[in-house]
Parts: C-alpha cells; sequence; structure tokens
C-alpha cells in the first residue's frame, strides 16, 4: 500500500468496499466491518477511509447527502443519480467530457475536476409518492 502497512483490517475494509453493491457510508461499513471483525472501531474505518481516499483506492462522493460515500475507484469514468426518497445511488455514464472539452473552449477555462449527479426519485420511490412533480 505505498509505503504504509498493509493490516488485516485494512485488507477486511477494502474487501467489504470491493464487494459492496453499490455505495457505502462509514457507518454502513463500520457495520459490516464489525460484523466480522468487533476489534475494528470507527476511527480505524475513518483513518482508513482517509487513507484509501488518498491513495486513489477510492473515490469520495458527497452526493447530496449529510454524509460521504465511498465506492472502489471505477477506471471508467461515471456520474451518480440519487434518490431523494430512499437514498439509494445508482450509477450511469454520460459524456461529461464533452461538457468540459466545450466549456475549456469556449471559456478559455482550465477545468481540473468535474463531477455530476442527478437528484429525484427512483421508480419505486415515485410509486410511493405520487404527485411528485419534477422541476425538470
Amino acid at each position: 500500500m505505498q509505503g504504509h502497512p498493509q493490516t488485516r483490517q485494512r485488507d477486511l475494509l477494502l474487501q467489504i468496499i470491493r464487494e459492496a453493491d453499490g455505495h457505502l457510508d462509514a457507518k454502513k461499513l463500520f457495520t459490516l466491518a464489525n460484523d466480522r471483525d468487533n476489534s475494528i472501531s470507527t476511527a480505524t474505518v475513518y483513518r482508513n477511509l482517509h487513507l484509501f481516499s488518498k491513495l486513489g483506492l477510492i473515490d469520495e462522493k458527497r452526493l447530496g447527502q449529510a454524509r460521504c460515500s465511498y465506492e472502489i475507484k471505477h477506471a471508467k469514468q461515471h456520474q451518480h443519480l440519487v434518490c431523494g426518497g430512499c437514498g439509494k445511488v445508482v450509477d450511469f455514464e454520460c459524456p461529461l467530457s464533452e461538457l468540459v472539452d466545450k466549456v475549456k473552449e469556449e471559456q478559455g477555462f482550465s477545468v481540473t475536476k468535474a463531477e455530476l449527479y442527478l437528484e429525484g426519485y427512483c421508480t419505486k420511490c415515485s410509486k410511493d409518492k405520487p404527485g411528485k412533480d419534477s422541476a425538470w
């Protein structure tokens, strides 16, 4: 791990993040890790999430939520849909790089980071909350 000791707890946390079906927040990661190894503390989880992010192993996103969510860094760029009802996060692909290129060309702006997430309601939450009108 690039100058950082490989520990059993780090291995377990990375394994859980890799196995996750979607995005995890620190609280959920702690719960899953603690079920497998009750010696893991919340401080260990937060320290390692910070380290994994710094090493480029995971992506940290604040997708309109109070808490950050984490996922294994993907080789392919993708964006996120966030449900305002259940909090579900869904990955999707869009040509964001084309928009960035257009902004660079038209505005002469040197873009160093671009993120896009869309908020709304998933199919289940849309059905559970009739009358939800979209601003779009």
